[in-house]
């Protein structure tokens, strides 16, 4: 008898532990989830679903993750070992500038215009952060693609492959 009640008061002790312990999976493993994905998709939706970045319909990246982008025809994102992360997307004006004489041998496209690509990125990155607090930078997915949409036919290899499916870039 001694051992039915100190089982009966270990379930009685066990049983508010396993209600707590399911509550707390529901409301931070589910509710609290699905709140922040709501809040999210309301009030910053493009960052939301990624911040993906389309060319003629098609999603070619993301501007918030770093492309790998292997061939010479492109800027690079700078290399991992030079960002935490190893994802970051953008460069400095200044490194971005220092590509412009590689990336003009491997197309053909005069610096100048490179430079003048650049500085537009520039300005428009520092236009969309208000120009405040906010140091220059450029993002090496949107300035390859503006590349791509002024030279077209430098850059037809990646426009066929886009075009059909294959991602290199």
């Amino acid at each position: 008898m001694e051992q039915n009640e100190s089982n009966n008061g270990k379930k009685s002790m066990l049983t508010p532990a396993v209600r707590v312990v399911l509550v707390m999976l529901v409301v931070t493993g589910i509710a609290y989830p699905l709140s922040l994905l709501a809040i999210g998709q309301e009030i910053l939706p493009v960052q939301s679903n990624g911040s993906i970045v389309n060319l003629d319909g098609r999603a070619v990246g993301s501007a918030l993750i770093a492309q790998d982008f292997t061939s010479p025809k492109f800027f690079h994102a700078r290399p991992a070992a030079d960002s935490a992360s190893g994802v970051d997307p953008d460069i400095t004006p200044e490194d971005a500038f220092s590509q412009v004489g590689s990336v003009s041998e491997a197309t053909g496209i005069p610096q100048n215009p490179l430079k003048t690509l650049i500085q537009l990125n520039t300005e428009r990155n520092r236009s969309e952060n208000l120009g405040a607090f906010a140091p220059d930078y450029v993002n090496v997915l949107k300035l390859n693609l503006d590349l791509v949409d002024q030279y077209p036919e430098v850059y037809t290899e990646f426009l066929e492959a886009r075009n059909a499916g294959d991602g290199r870039t």
